[in-house]
Order: structure tokens, then sequence, then C-alpha cells
């Protein structure tokens, strides 16, 4: 007898992670895809939507019979609390909230998919051991990373599903409303700065310009994750996936700037949260003069991230060897993933 069609669900599919995921299986006509969240995402194409809240376990329960179907979990949620403890709980209950309502009517369920990232190694507390490997070991928690995973484990054991965890860093694409997201900084910086007349700047100190990192392109991500979900070389392991190049900040910001025709000067250390906080008029202003969507200034981008992103003064690099013995293999030019993100939010009407 043929295997039946694979349904996707898609948990999380507004943020830059699942509305690409999203994007990338709508694009194949092997999938029929349900995306889950609180608003509907900003995508053509044939997919069912179901609005519901994660931490409430009767919102769930009154979307149970259109899950039946789901062969595939999709799951990149995430609720940001101001510490790492206090973000275990939530996120934990988001789920153990879906699954708990999920498993015992998806009868054909082959897959979960967790989405994790490059701070399963401590890139937040400060330098850790590079290139970070999967087989390195845990560092101090919490970290909800590992209560999602340790739950999923142990929910699989013995099951005919299984899962795959996506570790990728600084995740890179489009995504409407959703501010966590490094291309929308550096397009936000680079545009304000553009319109003060100044010269494009790494706002990081010289040690953060010099390190080496590495990012992972939202579309790349999305290929790389359905890879997971579909190779049974992959079953029941977890891949750092990155664009598999790395950068130092002061080779790439040149590129930036003549992107968006502006001088680059030497890098000057800043607190984008503070010296951004009174650019509201500013942007209202190039909305106005450029006709770009009327997204509000507290709304674009997160420069708490921003300012998180360029601290670091140490390198951050992942392995990606194991992604490729077991058989994904794609890479991508880092700095030509960040242009064209930049022509994808002129062509969307996002920055000038």
């Amino acid at each position: 007898m043929a295997r039946r069609k694979n349904v996707a669900l898609v948990v999380g599919a507004t943020g830059v992670v699942g509305r690409n995921l999203l994007g990338q299986l709508l694009r194949d006509q092997a999938w029929d895809v349900i995306a889950l969240s609180r608003r509907k995402p900003d995508l053509p194409g044939a997919f069912r939507h179901l609005s519901v809240d994660l931490l409430s376990s009767e919102s769930l329960a009154s979307i149970q019979g259109a899950l039946a179907d789901v062969t595939h979990v999709f799951y990149a949620a995430y609720v940001e609390k101001p510490t790492w403890a206090d973000m275990v709980e939530p996120n934990l209950r988001m789920l153990s909230n879906l699954m708990a309502v999920l498993e015992p009517v998806a009868s054909g369920l082959r897959h979960v998919s967790l989405m994790q990232g490059t701070k399963w190694y401590g890139n937040h507390l400060g330098p850790f051991k590079i290139p970070a490997k999967e087989s390195d070991p845990r560092h101090m928690p919490p970290n909800f990373y590992y209560d999602q995973h340790d739950y999923i484990v142990g929910l699989q054991r013995g099951k005919a599903w299984s899962w795959s965890a996506a570790r990728p860093h600084a995740v890179c694409g489009f995504a409407h409303g959703n501010p966590m997201n490094l291309v929308i900084v550096l397009a936000v910086y680079a545009s304000i700065s553009r319109a003060l007349g100044l010269p494009l700047r790494h706002p990081g100190s010289e040690a953060s310009a010099r390190s080496l990192y590495n990012v992972t392109d939202s579309g790349l991500l999305a290929r790389a994750s359905i890879w997971m979900a579909t190779d049974e070389r992959a079953a029941n392991e977890a891949f750092n996936i990155t664009n598999g190049d790395v950068f130092r900040w002061q080779s790439l910001w040149s590129d930036i700037a003549h992107d968006f025709g502006m001088d680059v000067a030497p890098p000057q250390k800043i607190d984008l949260v503070q010296m951004m906080a009174d650019k509201k008029t500013l942007w209202e202003d190039l909305v106005r003069r450029h006709d770009l969507q009327p997204i509000p200034y507290g709304q674009l981008v997160s420069w708490a991230y921003g300012d998180y992103v360029f601290a670091a003064e140490y390198d951050v690099i992942s392995s990606t060897t194991k992604a490729r013995q077991f058989g994904f293999t794609e890479a991508q030019d880092s700095t030509e993933m960040f242009l064209r993100h930049f022509d994808e939010l002129r062509r969307a009407r996002i920055i000038p």
C-alpha cells in the first residue's frame, strides 16, 4: 500500500524560521501544510491556518481534530522571558501541550523536528569551544533547549516516529513583524545611518569586528529541516546548520556600505538600544518619503538583539561536518546572502 501524502504542521509559522519553512513546504507538491500560529502568515499558497495559544491546553484541545492527519511536526515556536530560568517553564509547556493533544490523534506521525541554536553550547554565556560540535557537553543549566530536547527524546522512546534537532546560528531571512532578525537589524541601522549622512560603522568593539562569525540563511535552514525530517539517516540526531562559511564583521561592512551607497568607517562601539531610541520620527519620515510599509518603529527591529550580536568579542563558529557526513551538503556565501535579503526588504518596501 502506498504511503499517504506528507502533512506538515509548522508550529510558530510567522517567525523568521517558521515563515520560511512554510514557504519552502508550499513549493513542494509532496506536502500538505498546516500553519499553527496566533496570526495568519502573510504568505500566498494553499495551507490551512490554525490560530491557537500554545500555552493554553484548552485552546489546543479545540483544534485537536484538525491535527489527526499530521505526519511531520516542525516546531519553531518560542517565547521570550527576562531570564533563562524564566524561559524554561513556558517553552517546555508549549511543546508538551502540543504533543499531549497531537500524539493521541495523529496515528500517522512520523517525525518531530525541534529548532534549537548555538546557545545549546553556551555562546550566550561567553567564549565557548569552537568549532562547536553536536557531541560537546552541555553547559550549566538552565537552558530550555535541554528541557525540550529531553522531553521529546523521552516521549519518542519506543514509538514509531523519530525526532531531529537543528542548531542554527543567527538565522537570517524575511519575516514581517519579527524584529529579532539580524538582517532587519543591519538593514535599518544602515538606512538610518545613511539618512543621517553618516558612514557605516561596526557598532561593536574592535575585538567584536575582528572576531570570526557564522550565520544561517532561513531558506537553507528550511531545506535542512525538511531533509532531517525525511532522511532516515538523520533520525534521532541533532545537527548544526549554518551557511558553511565564516567571516569577520570588519570585512563585511564595506560590502554592506556599498550596497546602501555609503562610505564605511572604523568601528565605534555604541549601545543600539539607547542610541536608536530617539530615531522613531526619522524612521516615520523615511516611511512617508519612500512609501514604505507603515510598520511601527517599535515593532520593526530589536535593537537589543543587535547589541547581543555585536557584544561578542570572541569567535562564534559551529562545525557542520556531521550534517555533511549524514548527507546534507548545501552551503551559501554569507555576504551574498545578506545582499539578497536586503534586496528582498527593498522589494517588500520595508527599507528604502
